[in-house]
């Protein structure tokens, strides 16, 4: 399911508690630390995704999202669109589907929107989920 409808999107970002961020790095000036630490700020419980680091944000940091222990309600890609397709199918094989896969700006996958199709998760591309956040909810 593609979301458009911006009240829509306004009540997945409030119902959301537990983000898996896919490709985090917490390198000063890169997107994903900026909106990553926003999201955290805003009360959000991010739970970090990288296949070489241990630690960001001073967060355990999994190799895979089939590695985190609790379920999550949106899964966020700071990744190419080439990728998604993959993590896509990591998602699909969790015991319990998250609300969301959310690509950020500039991040398509038209794969990712077949796969999901029929499934109940909300797809969302080139969309930042921080802008949105600030435009949609604001302070919680």
């Amino acid at each position: 399911m593609l979301i458009v409808d911006e009240k829509k999107l306004a009540a997945l970002l409030k119902e959301v508690k537990v983000i898996a961020v896919i490709g985090a790095v917490d390198k000063p000036g890169r997107p994903v630390d900026r909106v990553c630490r926003y999201m955290m700020d805003m009360g959000y419980e991010i739970v970090p995704v990288h296949p070489k680091r241990e630690n960001v944000w001073g967060l355990k940091t999994y190799k895979s999202v089939k590695d985190i222990p609790v379920p999550v309600d949106l899964v966020n890609l700071f990744r190419a669109s080439r990728f998604c397709a993959d993590h896509a199918r990591e998602v699909m094989e969790l015991e319990a589907l998250p609300k969301c896969f959310w690509m950020q700006q500039e991040i398509f996958s038209p794969e990712v929107r077949e796969l999901f199709a029929g499934k109940n998760i909300t797809v969302i591309e080139d969309r930042c989920i921080m802008v949105d956040h600030k435009n949609l909810v604001g302070k919680k």
